[in-house]
């Protein structure tokens, strides 16, 4: 079924650098939120907890700790019909960021957290389990609008499964099967017609929800739950062919087609499989995407291969997630490597530009026309989806980086990292390391690594002029030789060949272009693999205006630090025509991706989108040569 399975959880480690940063800045979020606040819409719901300002007595405190002023508030407020859906996303990453650290205080949080949503199911009869009151469900059946109650217990679900899965939890799990028990009663007293409709009204990833429980479970009431969430309506349409996507509301369905994959995977049945790859095509293949991946704005398709009029609001973090997670379940299905590039370019100009990278905050939208800013939201005062699905990203970084196969062990994204697995009873350890001076590292900054570079004289000396590539090296560990293979991926953005060498041979079969090299050998205990990938500054076209281009170095899209729709004037196909290397070292790193432009009526600076905070910026120019502008 599959060519590539996911490691166990905890069995890859971040390596120190830049994203650990990153990752130490979610989680300190991430433990920073109260458990109080976290609870408070489901202890609400269960009749554990009031608010009636004072007290309704003379006698009351008129001054509270516990005011309005402290509350969540945006999408978590009591007052939002959304209410309670940042708590699966916390969940989720909670027991992500456990498995990637062992923390005893995340777990021991998580754990307690969960035991709280246990008091509110007790409270509540023993099945329902929301922010919110079971009649939201009961509107749906009347067809009166409400603000997506199925997405919401959809986050939930999936937090405590993770909890189970991840951080062993069993009461997590517990608490999903009494979740299931409810919608299994409410469901069974419908007919195909009002299942239909009710699918039509944003149900998000609940197939996936009950495909992954009945994965656990194989309880015939869970496969029968899940049945009933298949949304045939969309899935025939996407399997004859037709674009049901256009104009349509992004986010709604990429769940809805994990939910599809995740059933392939628990049942075998190829139809769901054929769903899955029927989406990518439309979704991706015909439609084309922004140099950030994206193919959507403002949370809705754009048109196939027409982008120009539609670049607005931007990206949502949401689908840039989701199809993340889309474009690594067709990675493990296919070995294909496209889906791994596809992944890489939405994690650097999609995850790490969608969080700023001092304050951790997030931005729902990302924008590439001229002038876009991007707008953070508030630790406490917006909880958009995003808010929820960024602090997932960021806890799992390490989770794509190694894949097992039949031969091995396949790296498939470029990430300083360690991992430790088992291959017919020989413990097999890998190192990804990353050089920050003699090739380029983004995102970082002072290190000591860097120190010495520049204060000890009898190393071998750095660049004269920032590199061109990107260093690594892969050492291996073993308590025995062991024959098996090493995949590497050579990224969709390598220049003419990648050179890569074991024990200091350089292999000589190694091709031009992206994809998979395979070594195959027996491998010993200190065995050192060196990877070296060139990149080169491209221009890639606009989908549907061959005239506009967003430049692209290596894997990082480039912003223009210009609030204004800029006219570039020189040859697209040789973009150093445009761009010069601008401010290119910093102290003791190199600031990668750091441009400016040259011969132009008025020149400006360009630096990774990933590292815009609130400066005004433009991605996509109109590009044309001299004797256009001429005429």
């Amino acid at each position: 079924m599959a060519q590539f399975y996911n490691l166990e959880p905890g069995r890859a480690k971040l390596g120190e650098g830049p994203l650990t940063a990153r990752f130490r800045l979610n989680k300190d979020y991430v433990m920073s939120l109260t458990n109080a606040n976290l609870l408070r819409g489901f202890y609400m719901e269960a009749g554990l907890w009031s608010y009636s300002g004072n007290g309704g007595t003379t006698t009351a405190s008129t001054t509270s700790m516990e005011g309005p002023e402290q509350w969540h508030w945006g999408w978590e407020a009591v007052t939002c019909e959304l209410r309670g859906h940042f708590m699966g996303h916390w969940l989720s990453a909670a027991a992500r960021i456990y498995a990637q650290t062992n923390d005893v205080m995340v777990k021991a949080k998580a754990d307690t957290i969960v035991s709280e949503l246990a008091r509110c199911q007790e409270a509540n009869g023993g099945g329902w389990l929301a922010a919110f009151p079971e009649t939201f469900m009961h509107r749906l059946l009347n067809g009166k609008w409400v603000w997506a109650p199925h997405y919401t217990v959809h986050k939930l679900l999936m937090g405590l499964l993770e909890m189970y899965q991840l951080a062993g939890n069993r009461q997590a799990l517990s608490i999903a099967k009494g979740m299931a028990d409810w919608f299994y009663r409410w469901t069974s007293a419908l007919s195909q017609e009002q299942l239909d409709e009710l699918l039509d009204m944003e149900t998000g990833g609940m197939l996936e929800t009950w495909a992954e429980l009945y994965g656990i479970t194989r309880a015939d009431e869970h496969r029968k739950l899940m049945e009933r969430y298949v949304r045939n309506r969309f899935f025939d349409l996407l399997l004859r062919g037709e674009d049901v996507l256009t104009n349509k509301h992004a986010n709604t369905q990429i769940p809805e087609i994990l939910g599809a994959a995740r059933v392939y995977e628990v049942t075998g049945d190829e139809r769901f499989r054929r769903i899955a790859e029927s989406f990518w095509t439309c979704a991706v293949t015909k439609r084309g995407y922004l140099c950030t991946g994206a193919g959507d704005d403002g949370e809705l398709w754009m048109p196939h291969q027409d982008m120009e009029a539609r670049l607005g609001v931007g990206q949502e973090h949401c689908v840039n997630y989701n199809m993340m997670r889309l474009s690594h379940t067709l990675l493990r299905w296919t070995g294909n490597p496209a889906y791994a590039d596809y992944w890489e370019r939405r994690f650097v100009n999609g995850v790490l530009a969608h969080q700023h990278a001092d304050t951790g905050k997030i931005s729902y939208f990302l924008g590439v026309a001229p002038g876009s800013r991007k707008t953070w939201g508030s630790e406490t005062g917006h909880f958009w989806c995003c808010h929820g699905t960024l602090i997932q990203a960021n806890a799992a970084y390490e989770s794509q980086i190694y894949l097992r196969d039949g031969d091995g062990v396949a790296i498939a994204q470029w990430i300083p990292s360690v991992a430790a697995i088992e291959l017919e009873g020989v413990r097999i350890g890998f190192a990804i390391e990353q050089d920050s001076q003699q090739g380029l590292y983004p995102m970082n900054k002072w290190n000591v690594t860097g120190m010495k570079a520049i204060t000890e004289v009898h190393r071998p000396a750095i660049p004269v002029t920032r590199p061109d590539r990107f260093l690594f090296s892969v050492k291996v560990s073993c308590d025995r030789a062991a024959q098996f293979a090493l995949k590497l991926r050579i990224p969709w953005w390598v220049k003419e060949r990648a050179s890569i060498t074991v024990n200091g041979i350089l292999q000589q079969d190694v091709p031009e272009g992206a994809g998979f090299y395979k070594l195959n050998r027996m491998w010993s205990d200190g065995d050192l693999v060196k990877v070296e990938l060139p990149k080169a500054l491209a221009a890639e076209p606009l989908p549907g205006s061959p005239d506009r281009y967003a430049f692209v170095d290596g894997p990082v899209v480039l912003a223009g630090l210009t609030d204004e729709d800029r006219l570039l004037v020189g040859d697209a196909e040789r973009p150093e025509s445009l761009l010069t290397p601008d401010r290119e070292r910093n102290h003791s790193w190199w600031n990668a991706g750091y441009y400016k432009t040259k011969g132009q009526s008025a020149n400006i600076r360009l630096i990774p989108l990933h590292e815009i905070k609130d400066e005004s910026y433009t991605v996509y120019f109109q590009v044309k040569a001299a004797e256009q502008t001429a005429q």
